[in-house]
């Protein structure tokens, strides 16, 4: 089923909800600093299971310390949907438990 792509004013609202996710390129984006490799490296590996469960998946970079997502739906021409709001907003949630600021 399509998914509809979100205006500006629904993105602008659904990010005020989302602290450090900005809009870039057409894309939701965010960046995290973890206190080493290993816990960036951890944090990768739960953001892949969460994107498994949502059959939704985002650009996903590992730095040495740092851990760094953007995300469109391809379904949708590319656009930002509700489906990449939900992605972030889980990775927002899990994010503290890994030390990630």
């Amino acid at each position: 089923m399509p998914v509809a792509p979100l205006s500006r004013q629904e993105i602008d609202e659904r990010l005020a909800g989302l602290p450090g996710w900005s809009l870039d390129a057409g894309r939701l984006t965010r960046s995290y600093r973890l206190a080493s490799h290993f816990a960036a490296t951890a944090m990768v590996v739960h953001v892949a299971q969460v994107q498994e469960e949502l059959d939704h998946h985002s650009d996903l970079t590992l730095g040495y310390n740092t851990v760094s997502l953007a995300v469109q739906t391809h379904s949708a021409g590319g656009a930002v949907t509700d489906k990449d709001v939900e992605l972030a907003r889980r990775v927002e949630d899990l994010a503290p438990g890994h030390g990630a600021h």
